[in-house]
């Protein structure tokens, strides 16, 4: 069984922190089997705010953890990175969350599966498109492709390079 998590991060070095973020969910026994590409993308549903970088990692293996456990280790690396949740969508040095485990479906206090909101972000589908397009969705019974093909959001989503970054903060 596999299960997929969403990076994001907006402050400070962006790019470290979602290294940071691979190496944190390492660390915690969580086995990292495949990664997407960086995605540089625009701010969502909330105020003006940097851009973020995204990727989505696959994990896998024959210990992975149930998804509450999965879901409490993946807070306690955003916490050792210095996440701090402040005001609901704004900032953040690191962003983890479990998007899909499987086809489970649960709805708990700290989990809810799949990630209620997957299907409507394109920061999301982009990624997890690339790794897995014809995985499907198990309450919409659609494939991420589709979902990709059918979204409404058309918010900037591109692949990140780190010599843009270079060029940025020369001409800055």
């Amino acid at each position: 069984m596999n299960a997929y998590v969403s990076l994001g991060s907006n402050l400070g070095d962006r790019a470290g922190n979602l290294l940071l973020g691979i190496r944190g969910m390492l660390d915690a026994g969580l086995e990292v089997i495949r990664l997407s590409q960086i995605y540089e993308t625009e701010p969502m549903e909330t105020f003006p705010q940097p851009t973020f970088l995204n990727m989505v990692a696959e994990l896998g293996g024959d210990a992975l953890p149930p998804p509450e456990e999965v879901m409490a280790r993946l807070l306690q690396v955003e916490h050792s990175l210095g996440r701090r949740r402040y005001s609901a969508k704004g900032p953040r040095t690191i962003d983890l969350d479990l998007l899909l485990y499987g086809d489970e479906i649960c709805e708990t206090k700290l989990l809810k599966l799949p990630h209620p909101r997957l299907h409507c972000r394109r920061f999301v589908l982009e990624p997890l498109a690339e790794l897995c397009p014809n995985l499907q969705h198990p309450v919409l019974h659609r494939t991420i492709k589709e979902l990709l093909r059918e979204i409404t959001d058309s918010s900037d989503v591109k692949r990140w390079s780190p010599e843009n970054d270079r060029i940025n903060i020369q001409t800055e």
